[in-house]
Order: structure tokens, then sequence, then C-alpha cells
């Protein structure tokens, strides 16, 4: 996607909230929402946690016709989806820089369709800005803190592998798949058999939102990218209208020997 998200704005209330809880200050504290297993795991990793950060993008989500019997990209629809959500982690981001830290951990990306308007959504990205006891290079080569979904454990696994991560990635598309006409519908009334147009539309679109989050993990050099997900997800659209959204964590080496933890067999006590 080429749309580039506006300046991040920054609400005087985060302001405030974020300078108490930048390290050094007397009455400093942080705030996460990692469960108790992955906060001491993050810390095991060699970071710690600062503070929970956030950014939100109320959208307006336009309308774009697509051809009744027409498998086709709506392009103005994937560009609204992606750059609401760019506009999100970008916030998200500027609050983790304002702490100092190195990166942000746990992230998750959430969207959630108002009724106080019509095709009006808000896009929200949360996650735990953490930084590292070691000086290091952490941030991306875009000079800005790394993001992650993975959670504190796989974290915590992925550094003592020796790799990092640089960035969450992701790609969207938002596609018209094609309605049947009548009589190829009648004809397959009983019978077990393919409907093509209905595969070509679904491969299609998978492949275009797979190909837009592989292109942000080159854009940060990235070795490649773990705990990709491929969702498949209807909105308000209608049934012949679906947006696909790849995500994921790119990832890159810390050295060029990698230590793989061995698994342990866990005998639990209770019944």
């Amino acid at each position: 996607m080429s749309t580039e998200p506006a300046a991040p704005h920054i609400p005087e209330d985060a302001m405030r909230r974020l300078a108490e809880m930048r390290p050094g200050q007397a009455t400093s504290l942080f705030t996460s929402d990692l469960s108790v297993n992955e906060f001491l795991l993050v810390r095991e990793a060699g970071f710690r946690p600062l503070g929970l950060v956030l950014g939100s993008s109320i959208y307006h989500v336009g309308f774009q016709m697509g051809r009744w019997s027409k498998n086709q990209e709506l392009d103005r629809l994937s560009q609204a989806m992606y750059h609401a959500r760019e506009l999100a982690m970008s916030r998200m981001e500027a609050e983790a820089d304002l702490l100092g830290a190195d990166g942000i951990v746990a992230v998750r990306l959430e969207i959630e369709f108002k009724e106080f308007g019509n095709d009006l959504a808000e896009f929200v990205a949360v996650g735990t800005a953490v930084k590292a006891d070691e000086p290091g290079e952490w941030r991306n080569n875009t000079g800005k803190p790394f993001t992650s979904d993975l959670s504190g454990q796989d974290f915590w696994t992925l550094v003592q592998a020796g790799y990092a991560p640089l960035g969450m990635v992701m790609g969207s598309c938002v596609y018209h798949i094609a309605h049947q006409r009548f009589r190829q519908a009648l004809g397959n009334i009983g019978q077990n058999v393919e409907i093509p147009q209905y595969t070509e539309a679904l491969y299609d679109a998978r492949e275009l939102a797979m190909s837009r989050m592989q292109a942000e993990a080159e854009q940060l050099h990235a070795e490649g990218i773990v705990g990709v997900q491929l969702l498949s997800l209807p909105h308000r659209w209608g049934g012949h209208t679906t947006e696909f959204f790849a995500i994921g964590t790119a990832v890159k080496p810390l050295r060029a020997d990698h230590h793989i933890t061995k698994p342990q067999l866990v005998l639990p006590l209770t019944d």
C-alpha cells in the first residue's frame, strides 16, 4: 500500500501519563497487559516493561461497488483498512518513542465498528513498551522501536535463540467474490463439484494480502516472518465481500550461531 500515515498525534492526557512513566522519574511505575508468566519471561530475556502504549484511529470506511458477476479487489476499501491500522500503529509507536523504549511486545490490533455512525470503525493498537537492560541495536532500520505480536513466552524463545523482532508487518486485501449465475448454481444442486470462480477469488485475495505483508518485511531487511496469521474478516460488507488480512512479526538474526533450547518434559502433579 502506498498511503502514508499522517504525523502521529498524542493527546495531552497521554503525554502527561507517559511523562510520569519515563525512566528516572521519582514516581515512575510501569503498566502492562502482560500476564505474570509473560512479564517474568520478558524480564528474563533482558527487557523491562516501561508502560502500556496505545494508538487509536476512528476511520470512515468508504463504499465501493463490485460487479455482481466478477471477482475483483476493491482497492479503495483495501487502502482504507490498511491506512487506518497504520495510523493506530504509528501512534502507538510514537508513545513508545516518548518513553525511550526499544520496542513493543504482545501487540494487539483490534477493530470495532461503532454504532454512532454508519461505516465508522475504531482501529486500536495496544502493547507493552520495553527497554533492553543492555544497550544494543534493537530498533529497526527506520529508527522506530520494534513491534511484535508474539506472546511473552515466544518473545523470550526468539531472543534466547539469537533472533530479534524488527516490526509487525501486514497486508490487506478487500475482495468482492462474484455471485454464481442462476443456471450454474442450479446445475450444482446435489453434486460434489468445485466452484472454480470461488476458489480463484479466495486464492487470489489471500495471495495479494500475503505478498503485501512480505513486501513490508523486505523493506525492513528481515530474514523472515514468524507467527503469521491469515485472517478472513467479513466486517459489515455482506457475504460476497471479505477482507483478507495477513500479519506477522519480521525478524533478524542477532548472531551467526543460534542456540535452540531443547524442550523439557513436564509432568503435572494434579489429577
